[in-house]
């Protein structure tokens, strides 16, 4: 019974944690680009860390909550994007038993693992869910849509296979490889 109560605060600590520092980034550390309203972000790369390490549940929430921050920051929530950012987060973190990360094992066959689970969700959340949503929810103009989605995963995707891959080989680095530790006589 404790297990899973310490289980669910691990969970909870780790969304506040991955939905502030998701914030602090978004808000702080975005660089803009040539297509209005659409910046360079390096929270994805924390987010894929917290997907991978947590999995789909924290990811989901930390980028939901995380996105929602930044939106009300500047005035008002895009759900639209908001929901994209949280669709990407439980991607990966539904992908992570195929990307190993514990026991130090985070080598080149899963770093091409992890940077095709989230090149595939940065392509799923901006080409197809953030721009459909725009359409459906705020009746936004498509060619507008596409090329803001397109710029966005394409950026997203580019940061998050740089930062998030340097991530998790510092994370893995921490973990301790099966087999290494021996029982002293």
């Amino acid at each position: 019974m404790k297990r899973n109560k310490q289980l669910s605060i691990v969970s909870i600590v780790a969304m506040g944690i991955g939905a502030a520092l998701f914030f602090v980034l978004g808000r702080f550390a975005a660089i803009p680009t040539f297509i209005p309203n659409t910046t360079i972000n390096i929270q994805y790369a924390i987010l894929a860390l917290f997907a991978v390490i947590y999995g789909p549940i924290v990811s989901c929430y930390a980028g939901f909550i995380g996105h929602t921050l930044i939106d009300l920051s500047w005035g008002s929530p895009w759900w639209s994007w908001i929901i994209a950012t949280a669709v990407f987060g439980l991607i990966v973190g539904l992908c992570r038993k195929w990307i190993y990360v514990q026991g130090a094992s985070f080598e080149t066959m899963e770093i091409v693992k992890f940077n095709i689970v989230q090149v595939f969700a940065h392509c799923i959340a901006w080409g197809v869910v953030a721009p459909t949503l725009d359409i459906l929810i705020y009746n936004e103009p498509v060619a507008k849509l596409y090329a803001q989605g397109i710029a966005a995963g394409i950026s997203n995707a580019l940061t998050t296979g740089i930062i998030g891959s340097i991530l998790l080989i510092a994370y893995s680095k921490t973990k301790t490889k099966k087999g290494s530790l021996q029982k002293e006589a």
